[in-house]
């Protein structure tokens, strides 16, 4: 196994031990975590962007199949502006536009409770957003 495959499972077991705290988590297998949280389906990836530097992606799925309304990316837009941890995006699609919140950062070296409160910091973000636009 190379040094960055040994890396960036050793993150995503220290990140499933930390999720599972509070979640069921699944593991893909590639090795990708994926579990929900208040109907937002999460994944979880780690890789090694350079020597020393590894980090966990985290994308939630905060609604799907939304109106392409521009009331609704307006709102988007203004709640982007208010989020401390992930980045908020729109892709238009077919049916509509959906809506994922992603955040990625260098995660090495983070104990399993700060690495369990960071992530959840931005999976009840995204729980949050989702409620607020569905109305939940």
């Amino acid at each position: 196994m190379t040094s960055e495959a040994v890396d960036t499972a050793a993150l995503l077991t220290s990140a499933r031990h930390a999720l599972e705290r509070f979640l069921d988590v699944h593991v893909d297998d590639d090795g990708t975590l994926t579990f929900s949280h208040a109907d937002v389906p999460c994944v979880v990836q780690a890789m090694r962007l350079a020597e020393g530097l590894s980090v966990l992606s985290l994308t939630c799925v905060v609604a799907w199949d939304l109106p392409n309304d521009p009331n609704v990316a307006a709102t988007v837009a203004e709640r982007a502006g208010q989020g401390l941890f992930g980045t908020l995006g729109i892709v238009h699609t077919d049916h509509g536009m959906d809506l994922t919140l992603r955040y990625a950062f260098p995660a090495q070296g983070l104990e399993e409770g700060a690495l369990g409160t960071l992530l959840m910091l931005v999976v009840s973000t995204a729980s949050q957003i989702r409620s607020e636009l569905l109305g939940t």
